[in-house]
């Protein structure tokens, strides 16, 4: 019976998902990221450099005890360890499969737009953030929705967003990061996938009892660590690539334009394919315009809604043009390089010969060799898939506590932690394409309110702009 429903279901959802991709979602993500780029006179480039300062001038990763919510790097890295998941190895593999190394430079565009979109989010994050009678700090969409639409029209879009992005991220989206989790450990190490879904609940089960504190206190430490270990892997191939680095960026650029080249198809069809996957892709990868990330932003204690939109703004670009970067650099310069096994072979093909999960590990494996190759890649999901799932918690948490926490927030979060415990144990259990699929539904319906309510408060963004502007000009 339940199989006979998944079967019916399955079609439906992926139809659904492909017109909200193709369509929708480029348009929104676009459009969002070019509006606030014009309307800030291009925050992402004139404030570059102070957000960069203000991220890596007083970098710490002992950023203690916070009175209440977090320091501004403490939400910084909770945000990256949202953005930085397992959507920049698989996700940057699928894009590349699917819509050919083109597809890269689409997402250079979406997440350079993307920077500006991100500005808005922690910037409304701050500004219309409560504090809750026991000093919580309570902030993200649901709240800047409430404030850009009033009356019933509002709350219908605030709860919309709420639910959504508990089943999308605290359920299911916890359940396919474990799921990744549990198979690469599977396939690198022999570890019974039950035996790691019970460590995940475990240390999660920890983690999660600890509040925002601790949950601060672990993604400051683990994030640093995570980019590290990857970005020294990468560095490591490209070196040995190193000749065919010119080649890789020449692919990048000559198939964003030419896609058909190497897709297959009419022009228009290939086109669509490459943007939309860098679409779709990017925006999974750094989240911007999606509103899941607001609410690690919202907790930050800085002294302007602007300290922190410059600070989020670099989170896009090291989830973007440095994390997925490099592994798109390793997957184009060791497969589809003269001697590489897609050599000039279209996406039809490519994906009989690899798929989108082992593509990242075969790439590593033609300098690592296969067997730390695979090791490698599995290290570096587990640390990026188990950043993800503490921080996609989080952010469920806020929208349960919205929706339901009014009078017992305390036994609100305790079942919400139970549900989101079970939902990690099973996702290392078995794999559902239906899961993943309506995982991929939700996050896209979530942009839908997010992206108006965005729209409707421009000019509070503008106001902080141009307030940041004229105190710097004094």
């Amino acid at each position: 019976m339940i199989a006979n429903i998944e079967a019916a279901l399955y079609p439906i959802v992926c139809d659904i998902n492909t017109y909200l991709s193709n369509y929708i979602l480029v348009f929104l993500l676009i459009g969002v990221g070019l509006w606030y780029s014009i309307k800030t006179r291009f925050v992402q480039v004139r404030c570059f450099g102070e957000g960069m300062k203000k991220v890596f001038g007083n970098i710490s990763l002992r950023g203690g005890k916070q009175e209440k919510g977090m320091s501004s790097f403490q939400a910084l890295a909770t945000a990256i360890a949202a953005q930085v998941g397992t959507g920049n190895i698989v996700g940057a593999s699928g894009a590349i499969l699917t819509g050919g190394p083109g597809a890269i430079f689409w997402m250079w565009i979406i997440a350079f737009l993307g920077m500006a979109t991100i500005y808005s989010e922690a910037t409304l994050a701050i500004k219309t953030r409560k504090v809750d009678a026991e000093g919580n700090i309570q902030g993200g969409p649901v709240y800047y929705i409430r404030e850009a639409f009033k009356g019933g029209f509002g709350k219908f879009l605030a709860g919309f967003f709420a639910v959504a992005i508990i089943l999308a991220l605290g359920f299911m989206g916890c359940m396919v990061q474990s799921n990744s989790i549990g198979e690469s450990m599977n396939t690198a190490f022999g570890i019974p996938t039950w035996i790691t879904g019970l460590v995940l609940v475990v240390i999660c089960g920890f983690i999660f009892l600890g509040g925002m504190q601790r949950l601060a206190s672990v993604t400051e430490k683990v994030v640093p660590i995570m980019a590290c270990i990857f970005l020294a892997g990468g560095l490591v191939v490209l070196v040995a690539r190193i000749q065919y680095i010119p080649a890789t960026f020449g692919m990048i650029f000559k198939y964003a334009f030419q896609p058909q080249a190497i897709i297959g198809g009419a022009f228009g069809a290939a086109i669509k394919a490459a943007i939309s996957q860098g679409a779709k892709r990017g925006l999974f990868s750094n989240e911007a315009g999606m509103g899941s990330t607001p609410h690690a932003h919202a907790q930050a204690n800085v002294d302007h809604p602007h300290d922190q939109g410059v600070v989020a703004m670099i989170g896009v670009f090291i989830d973007t043009f440095i994390v997925l970067t490099l592994n798109a650099l390793v997957i184009i310069s060791t497969l589809y390089t003269p001697d590489g096994p897609l050599h000039e072979m279209g996406a039809a093909a490519a994906s009989t010969v690899i798929t989108k999960t082992n593509l990242a590990q075969t790439a590593f494996g033609t300098v690592f060799g296969e067997k730390f190759g695979a090791i490698f890649v599995a290290v570096c999901l587990f640390f990026f898939a188990f950043s993800t799932v503490l921080s996609w918690n989080m952010f469920g948490k806020i929208n349960v506590q919205y929706l339901f926490g009014k009078k017992n927030p305390k036994a609100c979060t305790a079942i919400y932690a139970v549900i989101g415990l079970v939902f990690i144990f099973l996702g290392t259990l078995a794999s559902n394409n239906l899961v993943w699929e309506l995982t991929d539904a939700f996050n896209y319906l979530m942009v839908l309110p997010n992206a108006l309510a965005l729209f409707a408060l421009t000019g509070i963004v503008v106001k902080s702009v141009k307030e940041a502007d004229a105190k710097k000009n004094k």
